[in-house]
């Protein structure tokens, strides 16, 4: 199979091409080394130049990289795309990433006659770009014309396979490199990031904004440290003004960490949170956090969203109601007291690449 993958190229927070990192990278990658010829064109919305970057090839699949820049604008941009076509010769074509992508990657299917998959790894309507006038209503046609669709979670494919009636819709959730997040020593984590030895220690790791509903865990921490003077609050990721981390003695906050210390911080913890509001965004998510934070083999609590609801339901001591910081801080006391690892089964990006090509060929064959 010959794929075209159309991207952005910043994604939460890390570089597609730089970075190798997440579900824009993996499952292109896995891909290719099933055999397929991958090319990727990964766009800045910031200019970074142009260039070609080859990840993988083993003689029978490849991955390559195209980096161009958004600006000067997309009329530029929807040549190049269909010179790329001209000379790749794809069999399909894969956007996500944004609902720009994904416009883009219809009107480049309509322009050539190819069929066009779509991957959401959220539900992208509720991003801000989808503001820009007319971006809306041209990602509502490229879904409804769709000839197979993606979804990081069964809630999203239920509410897409509602919305649209021609595209085969399946769920692939967001998942983990394999031995990157492992069960380490605690001593020797605590020791890596400089934390306490003997003191009790929750936190989380990622995007401390609003949206995510960071509030309630801040609330919770400061409810139980009133009664519990040994815990501590443990932060890493990107903060925001609009939820400032509370000002505490027992509250660290480590700034940014790679994507390779973040296991260290959750081997360090004696619970790790996965927080999220309900909302247009968080009732759609499937936080791959939460696969990390098992793989380590650390207790944890997370907001009951739907996804998570679903997959942790036989595990109720470790959903919370979204919002609530009562009942965080009540979660969190009770792993503390007595901590429980739900044992699930936690796919590879192999696995999930393997879906996704079963889902691509079905799609092929069908539009043949």
């Amino acid at each position: 199979m010959r794929l075209l993958v159309l991207a952005k190229r910043r994604y939460m927070g890390k570089d597609v091409i730089d970075d190798r990192y997440g579900r824009l990278h993996e499952l292109p990658m896995e891909l290719a080394r099933r055999g397929h010829q991958v090319w990727g064109i990964c766009t800045a919305y910031r200019r970074r130049g142009p260039g070609e970057f080859q990840h993988f090839d083993d003689g029978r699949g490849s991955l390559t990289w195209q980096a161009i820049d958004a600006l000067p604008g997309l009329p530029r941009l929807g040549r190049l795309l269909a010179q790329r076509v001209e000379s790749f010769r794809p069999d399909i074509i894969l956007s996500g990433s944004d609902a720009l992508q994904v416009a883009l990657g219809h009107r480049l299917a309509r322009r050539t006659g190819l069929p066009h998959a779509v991957d959401l790894y959220d539900n992208f309507e509720s991003f801000g770009l989808t503001r820009l006038p007319g971006l809306r209503r041209a990602y509502r046609r490229a879904l409804q014309q769709a000839d197979a669709i993606s979804c990081v979670s069964r809630p999203l494919a239920d509410k897409i396979a509602r919305e649209t009636d021609r595209a085969r819709v399946i769920t692939l959730e967001s998942t983990i490199p394999s031995g990157l997040f492992t069960p380490r020593g605690r001593d020797d984590a605590r020791r890596r990031l400089d934390l306490p030895q003997e003191a009790l220690l929750v936190g989380t790791a990622g995007a401390l904004h609003p949206n995510r509903g960071i509030g309630a865990l801040y609330e919770a921490f400061l409810m139980l440290a009133k009664q519990m003077p040994d815990l501590h609050l443990i932060l890493a990721g990107p903060e925001d003004a609009r939820a400032a981390v509370p000002a505490h003695p027992r509250i660290r906050y480590l700034g940014r960490l790679s994507h390779e210390e973040v296991p260290w911080l959750y081997n360090a913890l004696d619970v790790a949170a996965v927080c999220m509001k309900s909302s247009a965004f968080g009732d759609f998510a499937f936080p791959q956090k939460t696969y990390e934070i098992l793989a380590c083999g650390t207790p944890l609590v997370a907001a009951a969203i739907p996804a998570l609801a679903e997959r942790l339901g036989d595990h109720p001591q470790c959903l919370y109601r979204p919002g609530d910081a009562r009942d965080l801080a009540d979660k969190l006391a009770a792993q503390l007291a007595d901590p429980r690892v739900p044992q699930l089964p936690i796919p590879t990006w192999a696995d999930q690449a393997r879906l996704m090509e079963a889902h691509l060929a079905d799609c092929l064959h069908e539009s043949a």
